[in-house]
C-alpha cells in the first residue's frame, strides 16, 4: 500500500505500509538511486511544524513514514487514509536488513557512539546471518562542514554500501539525510532510536503500549529528565494543532457541501 503523501499539520506524511516501503528502498538500492527516508512520530512532525526551514527539508524527503500511532491516527481522521499499522522505525530497519541480506545488498550504519555501533552490528549479524555490513561510523555529535560531508559521502561510496541507516536523533538525523542525499545515489534512512533498541542498550516499549500509542509514556518513564520536557511540550502542541486542522477541514467540507 502506497497512497502518496498527505498533509499533517503542514508536514507531508507518506501513507505507506511496511511492504511498500521496503520495496521502494530495495528498488532504489538495486538501481543506485537516491531515496531519502525518515520515520516520524509526534516529536518529528512538530519539529517541522515549529520550524519552517526544517519543514522544507522534511517535505523534500522522498518518504516520511508514520512512525507513531498518533500520526497514523491523524492520517485516518483528517484524510480517511486507513493504514494497517504504523511504520515503526526499528521494525522498518529490521525488515530492510532482512530484505537486503536476501538480495545481497550491504548496509552502512552512521551515528550514535562506538560501543552502540559495535553491539548493533553484532546483534544484526547474529539475527540476520547473511547481512553484509559495509561499514560503520559514529556520530561526531555536531553538524558536519561541507568538506566533512563530502569526505563522509566518499567513505560511504567507497565502502560499497547499498543502503545507509542514520541514528542521530531527531531532528539532526533528518537534516543529515536531507543534506547527504544530495551527495549519494542510494537510500538514506533516518531511524532514530532503532540503533539503541537493536543494540540492546535501551529497552523497547511493550507491544501493548506501542499498539495504543503509549510508547512515549514508557520512554519518558525510563528517561524522564531527557524526554520529559520533549513530550510535555510537543504532545499537547500536536493535539492542539491537530484540532485546528480538523476544524479547518470540517469547515471546508461544509462549504463545499461534502
Amino acid at each position: 500500500m502506497d497512497l502518496g503523501k498527505w498533509n499533517i499539520l503542514g508536514v507531508q506524511i507518506s501513507a505507506i505500509d511496511y511492504e511498500a516501503a521496503v520495496r521502494r528502498i530495495l528498488t532504489a538500492a538495486e538501481r543506485h538511486q537516491r531515496l531519502t527516508v525518515s520515520a516520524l512520530a509526534v516529536h518529528g512532525v512538530m519539529t517541522g511544524v515549529l520550524d519552517s526551514t526544517h519543514r522544507f527539508r522534511l517535505n523534500h524527503l522522498d518518504l516520511v513514514v508514520p512512525d507513531g500511532q498518533p500520526v497514523r491516527f491523524a492520517l485516518k481522521v483528517l484524510h480517511g487514509v486507513r493504514l494497517p499499522d504504523r511504520v515503526y522505525g526499528p521494525t522498518l530497519m529490521r525488515r530492510v536488513c532482512e530484505a537486503a541480506a536476501a538480495r545481497g545488498q550491504s548496509i552502512f550504519l552512521y551515528g550514535s557512539r562506538p560501543q552502540v555501533l559495535e553491539a548493533l552490528e553484532q546483534n544484526l549479524r547474529a539475527q540476520i546471518p547473511d547481512l553484509r555490513v559495509a561499514g560503520t561510523e559514529p556520530s561526531r555529535f555536531r553538524c558536519l562542514s561541507d568538506h566533512e560531508q563530502r569526505e563522509l559521502a566518499d567513505r560511504i561510496r567507497n565502502s560499497g554500501a547499498s543502503i545507509v541507516f542514520a541514528g542521530l536523533g531527531c531532528p539532526r538525523q533528518e537534516v543529515w539525510v536531507y543534506e547527504l542525499g544530495h551527495l549519494l545515489s542510494l537510500p538514506l534512512i533516518a531511524v532514530g532510536a532503532a540503533f539503541d533498541f537493536h543494540a540492546g542498550t535501551k529497552p523497547m516499549a511493550p507491544a501493548w503500549m506501542q499498539r495504543r500509542g503509549l510508547e512515549w509514556l514508557f520512554r519518558m518513564s525510563r528517561e524522564p529528565l531527557r524526554l520529559g520536557p520533549r513530550y510535555l511540550r510537543y504532545n499537547p502542541a500536536f493535539l492542539a494543532a491537530f484540532a485546528r486542522q480538523y476544524a479547518r477541514e470540517r469547515r471546508a467540507a461544509g462549504r463545499s457541501g461534502k
